[in-house]
């Protein structure tokens, strides 16, 4: 199969159960990096066996670390993913066709579909997730937050219609690993926001994000796992507004960007 003239972009630390997969569901591109930052559980190894480009870089955040790979970029189109997720053959062939036709738009979103313990999740209002991932090179930076950072598109975006596989949180474990991590980046951007600890806060956001999810979006309509995800959800809410009530952490400082952007569409 001709490779198509894109580069793959996915960051990693200790996805050796992951990345495997990931790599191989876009052999097609000519490009597949990967940046790591300090994995020790062969992930690296993986990756190189695979025939990827790999890179170390120190971790800040991820909109810092995809906005410093995206400097590597070799094509003329870029497609971030995470180890987690898969590209599906229907996606594939879009995004080639979209790459080897140059456009029409400079980016797009890509409907996901996401896993939960290893069920589908089609409701909790996850069925409604869109990210914008392929893009032409230098047309898109990341905002500078420290967790679920957005993508800013300097130009038009569209939509491709077929799937992206995300198998996140296949067990408590994974969830809790990163539960830590999260919550402590949530709150720092709500301090950076100039949001302060509030026990309204902890009394009325949880039970809120639990019965949006579970209530207005039909999460019940996805059995016991999607009243898990809810549930797991609200706590991970409450920890977030928790963390401020403890002593502030250094707030890491915005570094500036190298790109001017527009804004998305």
């Amino acid at each position: 199969m001709t490779s198509v003239p894109l580069t793959v972009l996915v960051t990693t630390l200790d996805e050796a159960a992951n990345i495997g997969a990931c790599l191989e569901s876009v052999a097609w591109a000519a490009d597949r990096l990967v940046v790591d930052s300090g994995s020790t559980d062969g992930t690296v190894a993986i990756a190189e066996r695979l025939g990827a480009r790999v890179v170390t870089h120190e971790y800040e955040s991820a909109a810092r670390q995809k906005n410093w790979a995206l400097d590597l970029v070799q094509h003329p189109w870029v497609l971030i993913l995470d180890a987690d997720e898969r590209v599906t053959p229907p996606l594939a062939d879009a995004a080639r066709a979209i790459v080897t036709s140059a456009g029409p738009h400079d980016g797009y979103f890509l409907r996901r579909q996401s896993f939960f313990l290893g069920h589908p999740i089609r409701h909790c209002g996850w069925e409604r997730d869109r990210v914008l991932r392929l893009f032409r090179t230098g047309r898109g930076r990341y905002d500078d937050r420290m967790v679920h950072e957005l993508l800013q598109l300097d130009g038009t975006a569209g939509e491709l219609p077929a799937p992206l596989l995300h198998y996140t949180y296949r067990t408590f474990h994974d969830y809790l690993e990163k539960l830590d991590r999260y919550t402590q980046r949530g709150a720092d951007d709500l301090r950076r926001a100039g949001r302060r600890a509030s026990l309204l806060a902890l009394l009325l956001h949880p039970p809120a994000r639990f019965l949006r999810m579970y209530v207005l979006q039909r999460g019940f309509l996805d059995g016991i796992p999607g009243f898990l995800l809810c549930a797991l959800a609200a706590g991970s809410v409450w920890l977030k507004y928790a963390r401020l009530f403890e002593p502030p952490a250094a707030i890491p400082v915005p570094a500036p960007e190298r790109t001017t952007v527009k804004g998305s569409s």
